[in-house]
């Protein structure tokens, strides 16, 4: 995937007003819709090859988590950290070849953004079922991959081109797929109902 169109980071701004006093939060469009099975893209097939025990259905999906000011701090907090410290390069630029996940440390590419930030968000007790690594489509046609996080208040998405979270519906990318909630190594095919169905890259 080319992951590194339109790249720019922000400064991180104020919490949104979901959660400012007095306000009732308007609730977000229907969840992405799942509408069957898809292959998983290679690199992350590859991934699990790697890290078994990652990839192994150890849980049981545990439904949107309750989003709370302090889980909204902590998602914006944990986006503009992996933001700011990985600098974006292509596996072609890192590894020498057209596609590898993998866990970043200085350099990586879209699907390393989201494997760290999953990664990071498990460790401050985000459950894994809402945390969902997902595939979309920019508008120029590009795959892109980003991390979705499920949620009583909506799907929101977790970005290396933007350090703001966003609903899934305000984005403007095509979702196509993304890990099934009850097990990390199976994908989904996804509707997003903004639009017909679409079908997956990776297959």
């Amino acid at each position: 995937m080319n992951c590194l169109k339109g790249l720019g980071l922000a400064a991180v701004t104020a919490v949104m007003a979901i959660f400012s006093a007095g306000q009732a939060f308007a609730m977000p469009p229907g969840a992405m819709r799942v509408i069957g099975q898809a292959n998983p893209p290679l690199g992350h097939y590859e991934f699990c090859q790697t890290y078994v025990s990652e990839c192994a259905a150890t849980y049981k999906d545990a439904g949107p988590m309750t989003l709370t000011e302090d889980k909204w701090r902590t998602l914006l907090d944990v986006n503009y950290t992996v933001n700011s410290s990985i600098t974006p390069m292509t596996d072609q630029e890192i590894y020498g070849v057209e596609e590898r996940w993998a866990y970043p440390r200085t350099v990586g590419d879209c699907e390393d953004f989201v494997l760290l930030k999953r990664k990071m968000l498990m460790k401050k007790g985000f459950h894994p079922s809402d945390l969902l690594i997902t595939v979309v489509l920019q508008p120029n046609g590009e795959g892109h991959a980003v991390l979705t996080v499920r949620s009583d208040r909506g799907d929101f998405v977790l970005d290396n081109m933007r350090n703001k979270v966003m609903l899934w519906s305000d984005t403007e990318y095509t979702y196509l797929k993304r890990q099934a909630s009850d097990n990390p190594a199976r994908w989904v095919k996804l509707q997003d109902g903004r639009a017909t169905a679409v079908g997956s890259v990776g297959q």
